[in-house]
């Protein structure tokens, strides 16, 4: 998602709406190259829809706690031991598959999007946000060994949080970095905006070989929310009562 690398002063359009879907159809009417697990079914799918066109362009999938606890698992231990959450996972709500069509990665539509979560988040009782944030490999990995050094010394959790990956990163054989610093690392949005949050990178990486990244761990105590970034999401919910 290009979430917070927007400018927050854009125009949010006046056609667009920010809801659950109602039906499978709408998930699938998203134009966005999203693909399709066994988890959907199961999930909320959060949407902004432009009810001018009908287009739905910008989504967010949902895991709640108690459907997890039904299915036995969250989408993110296919890539991670979660035992060290074992103390908060019945207060986990999972986000995934975060997605915002390329016209309408304005700062102002992406917070009408953050606001629905927002209230997603308030209305549920979910105490943390968990996911992952995929970086690409297709340099050998040396951005995202870059980018994964940077992580672990601005924004790593505490030891109590740490996860393990199932599998983790190859070896660097043959890869060669420079190691000149002043190359600039190329940090996905993502991963520079749920830190600006207060979130947490949950440990080392993992490999996914069918995607060619290294994917990350995020977790967000909902407590830990930067009051600056609390007030711009939230105040779309004021504006709205």
């Amino acid at each position: 998602m290009q979430a917070l690398s927007a400018q927050v002063e854009s125009p949010v359009p006046a056609t667009l709406e920010v809801r659950l879907a109602r039906s499978a159809a709408e998930v699938q009417g998203a134009e966005l190259g999203l693909d399709r697990d066994a988890f959907d079914p199961h999930c909320d799918h959060l949407i902004a829809r432009d009810t001018a066109s009908g287009q739905v362009v910008g989504t967010y999938r949902l895991l709640p706690p108690e459907r997890a606890r039904a299915l036995g698992r969250y989408y993110s231990e296919a890539e991670f031991d979660l035992s060290a959450l074992a103390p908060v996972r019945a207060q986990i709500l999972e986000v995934g598959r975060s997605c915002v069509h390329p016209d309408y990665r304005t700062g102002a539509a992406i917070a009408r999007l953050w606001a629905g979560l927002a209230r997603y988040v308030l209305e549920s009782g979910a105490g943390y946000l968990m996911g992952c944030a995929s970086i690409g490999m297709a340099d050998g990995g040396v951005q995202a060994r870059r980018i994964c050094g940077e992580l672990r010394r601005t924004s790593l959790a505490p030891d109590r949080w740490r996860t393990r990956p199932l599998r983790p990163l190859p070896a660097a054989d043959g890869v060669v970095d420079s190691g000149d610093e002043r190359v600039r690392v190329a940090m996905p949005p993502l991963l520079k905006g749920y830190p600006r949050l207060g979130a947490w990178v949950c440990g080392e990486p993992a490999w996914d070989p069918a995607f060619g990244t290294a994917d990350l761990l995020l977790l967000l105590p909902v407590s830990r929310i930067a009051s600056r970034y609390a007030h711009h999401f939230l105040k779309p919910l004021d504006a709205a009562a």
